[in-house]
């Protein structure tokens, strides 16, 4: 199965924090990114931009908005598709990577969610 995985965090407290301070976080996170990879189970990681477009179908025609549906502190900050045989795999799996492995993480509320892909097609 593949699994769609989205890591969040507060981005109003890491904007709060000097630039040098982030910086260390982000350091602290390249070991657990080697064992998250070694695992072998990730199929793509990406960082994700702040800037949010928004397209909806409204009396027959797409509008673009800014920004998400809600108001929200909480930002997607990376997403990745990894392989499970099942939930309970993903969460091990997931578990790997720095969001949830670097300790300064709880101060910007890092977390992730995952979600069990139902429709998958890769285009080469």
């Amino acid at each position: 199965m593949i699994f769609l995985c989205m890591g969040y965090l507060n981005a109003e407290k890491m904007d709060a924090r000097p630039k040098h301070e982030i910086e260390a976080v982000m350091e602290e996170c390249q070991p657990h990114l080697e064992e998250f990879y070694n695992s072998g189970k990730v199929m793509i990681d990406a960082g994700i931009e702040i800037e949010t477009k928004t397209l909806r179908r409204v009396n027959g025609k797409v509008r673009v908005t800014d920004g998400p549906f809600t108001e929200t502190k909480e930002l997607i900050g990376s997403v990745f598709l990894i392989e499970a045989e099942d939930m309970e795999e993903a969460i091990q799996i997931a578990s790997l990577h720095p969001t949830t492995q670097v300790s300064k993480g709880e101060d910007f509320d890092f977390r992730i969610e995952i979600r069990p892909v139902h429709y998958f097609r890769k285009n080469d």
